[in-house]
């Protein structure tokens, strides 16, 4: 932050559902990293000027408001259990803040989100240049602490990355708990609620984001959620599902044969996508970018293409006029951490940013044929598959953090019928 700087670090709101309902209370993922804190309505300082370097000011304890929403730590639990140096009521804010901003020639604060709070910190800063001759000097700088805050976010710490490993454990079971169950007939949403029920089971707070469970021409449609449709035998179950566990996500896609046995049309493209996400794996470690990787799975992605007569022609002008396009539309990696499309820039200067240890990402081809691509061969119309890793880039290469549930179309069967009701 630098010297006389003080940081205002915002936490989440409750957000309305429906009537008089919300959403179940997710904390902002940059406050969460930072304090820890998972209550809502909650402000945290952050001061380099001589004041207290770290400040809270939370919802107080209230008898009659815990009997209807639950436990709030309030100041005293802010000091006790959060490691803070000072805590508030959340209502003393805006009286404080004249005190808090008085030596600050640097203000980390992130307009637009608290409408309230920005209006208050413009009168005061005013106040502050009309009151000059007074020897107040204010704040002649407000900086977006996301650039910073991102940038550590980036790199995971040891205890980020036990975190992950266990959310991967717990993706793995669910997994294995959905794919035992597909078959003729069964519906989506029972595949989605044996993956949520071992979420929950395992202690994780639920799914990461919508889980995506797409049988058929459905595998086909990238962020399917609706999950309401019968699965077909001889088609494949496409399922994107991972867990969110002490705040951290997981994120893992499988492609499953419906009946327990890849036809060979559903294999072809299978192994295709199997191919380039191998290749892009191995292409994971220090010094290299993910774009790099993307262009290794592209390239690999559109020879399959190619060899299954999806497309025709030289490799290197397909790539180049993008006519692979209606078969894989998306990037074949992201960062992951406390969000699951994670923080942190992908370029510097201009350039595709250098992987280095700690940074996690996901690694995720795919092909999808549309049922109604009219140039598409028959046998592979309606086909979708993709197959998605957790990686982490280590000294000397990369960790999978996922690398425990089956990939392998052999093995991928064998174990969909290891333990099948």
């Amino acid at each position: 932050m630098g010297p006389n700087a003080v940081a205002l670090l915002l936490g989440a709101r409750p957000v309305t559902r429906s009537a008089d309902t919300e959403y179940p209370f997710r904390q902002d993922s940059d406050f969460f990293y930072l304090t820890g804190f998972d209550h809502p309505n909650a402000v945290a300082i952050l001061r380099t000027d001589g004041g207290p370097e770290y400040t809270l000011y939370v919802e107080p304890r209230d008898k009659a408001a815990e009997t209807w929403t639950g436990y709030r730590p309030g100041v005293e639990g802010a000091l006790r259990d959060h490691g803070a140096d000072e805590a508030h009521p959340i209502e003393d804010l805006h009286e404080h803040m004249p005190k808090v901003l008085e030596r600050a020639s640097r203000l980390f604060h992130l307009l637009g989100r608290a409408p309230d709070l920005d209006k208050r910190i413009v009168e005061i800063l005013d106040g502050m240049r009309q009151r000059s001759r007074m020897g107040l000097v204010p704040a002649d700088e407000i900086v977006d602490p996301r650039g910073t805050i991102h940038e550590m976010r980036l790199f995971k710490e040891p205890g980020e990355l036990d975190v992950m490993r266990r959310a991967s454990d717990i993706t793995c079971e669910a997994h294995h708990a959905a794919a035992r169950i597909a078959r003729d007939g069964v519906f989506e949403y029972e595949l989605q609620a044996a993956l949520e029920h071992t979420f929950r089971r395992r202690g994780a707070s639920g799914p990461a984001y919508g889980s995506i469970v797409g049988g058929g021409r459905n595998a086909t449609i990238l962020h399917y959620v609706s999950n309401d449709q019968k699965l077909v035998g001889g088609e494949v179950v496409l399922i994107d599902a991972g867990c969110e566990l002490e705040g951290y996500a997981s994120d893992v896609t499988r492609t499953y044969p419906v009946d327990g046995r890849f036809g060979s049309a559903e294999r072809e493209v299978y192994e295709a996508v199997l191919a380039a996400q191998q290749a892009a794996i191995d292409r994971s470690r220090p010094g290299e970018t993910l774009e790099a990787i993307h262009e290794t799975a592209r390239r690999s992605l559109v020879e399959g293409m190619v060899a299954m007569g999806l497309l025709s022609g030289d490799p290197d002008e397909l790539i180049a006029t993008e006519a692979y396009q209606p078969y894989y539309m998306h990037r074949t990696s992201h960062w992951l951490g406390l969000d699951v499309h994670d923080v942190g820039a992908y370029a510097r200067d201009g350039r595709p940013r250098v992987l280095e240890p700690g940074m996690a990402f996901t690694v995720e081809p795919g092909i999808y044929v549309p049922p109604d691509h009219e140039d598409a061969p028959e046998a592979f119309r309606g086909i979708g598959v993709r197959i998605e890793d957790d990686l982490v880039i280590t000294e000397s290469g990369h960790e999978n953090l996922t690398a425990a549930i089956p990939k392998d179309p052999d093995e991928v069967e064998a174990w969909m019928e290891a333990d099948r009701p």
